[in-house]
């Protein structure tokens, strides 16, 4: 009897789990944003839907990583982290991972799409630029930030199609400079930590001067941005307060933890992980929510 070989064959599976990549889902979370933002539409029904919408974009973000690992499993052998990566360590075969992701992407297109045209256009297009961004754009650098920084914006504008509403400019523009700023600081700990274009050819492009500049420019315009936000007086008038100011602090303090992260520390090459283990940030995040809550809800 002839025996047919499985790529799933001596897999240990708990790899297949580390390979999805779940605690970057908390990425995830922007596409929250919108009925965070909106309470006179928040009800059981709409929770539902932006649960479910969070779910897509899960299972749409686990596919491009998947994606990125396979075509980097080269490089990644090189990095003092990355080499750990189910692909580049050769716990999971190439084959296996690609037959995941492609499930991964049928089942969550689809699934976008049944719950919203709008929604599916916008996760289709999340999945279109991530595509182009691991064949190739992620090379340019400059580019490779910018392409991050929209991948987070469309996530809001996934958000608010699932509620039918139309994100506020300052909502997107905050969003934007915020996914640009993390960004920016992985780039600097990989050319703190001497990666050149052997490992990331963008990292050609880039020099920690340049990346401290950038860094100012950017978090200059987000904490600018963020207080125009929470005074204007369109603003004001949606939520029935005037009070929304009082939130800066707490952006103001996160901001500032992750810069020391980011210059003193220099260890700010896991976004995701820092803003789950830090404790400062943690606390200024909750204190952040908890009071914006407080002031459009109550």
């Amino acid at each position: 009897m002839t025996h047919i070989s499985s790529p799933f064959r001596d897999v240990n599976y708990i790899e297949f789990v580390h390979l999805l990549r779940p605690r970057q889902w908390v990425k995830n979370a922007f596409v929250v944003a919108p009925l965070f933002f909106t309470p006179a539409l928040v009800s059981p029904l709409s929770v539902l839907q932006v649960a479910a919408g969070v779910l897509c974009f899960c299972a749409l973000s686990s596919a491009v990583y998947i994606l990125n690992d396979y075509l980097d499993r080269e490089s990644d052998r090189l990095h003092e982290t990355k080499r750990h990566r189910p692909l580049a360590a050769g716990a999971v075969p190439p084959t296996a991972a690609l037959g995941l992701m492609g499930a991964l992407t049928i089942t969550a297109h689809a699934a976008a799409f049944a719950l919203n045209l709008g929604f599916g256009l916008i996760a289709a297009s999340y999945f279109a630029l991530n595509l182009a961004y691991s064949c190739g754009l992620k090379r340019v650098s400059i580019l490779d930030v910018l392409i991050i920084a929209l991948g987070f914006v469309l996530r809001v504008y996934a958000g608010g199609a699932l509620i039918g509403v139309s994100p506020t400019v300052w909502i997107i523009v905050c969003t934007g400079l915020l996914a640009l700023f993390l960004a920016l600081a992985k780039r600097r700990d990989d050319v703190a930590k001497g990666m050149g274009g052997d490992h990331r050819a963008s990292l050609c492009g880039y020099s920690l001067q340049f990346l401290d500049t950038a860094v100012a420019i950017v978090l200059g315009a987000l904490v600018v941005s963020y207080i125009i936000y929470t005074t204007d007086v369109a603003n004001r008038d949606r939520f029935g307060t005037d009070q929304l100011f009082l939130t800066t602090p707490f952006v103001i303090a996160a901001v500032l933890r992750y810069l020391q992260v980011t210059i003193v520390e220099e260890r700010s090459g896991s976004p995701t992980e820092i803003v789950l283990t830090d404790r400062f940030l943690i606390v200024a995040a909750l204190g952040w929510v908890a009071s914006f809550g407080w002031l459009i809800y109550l």
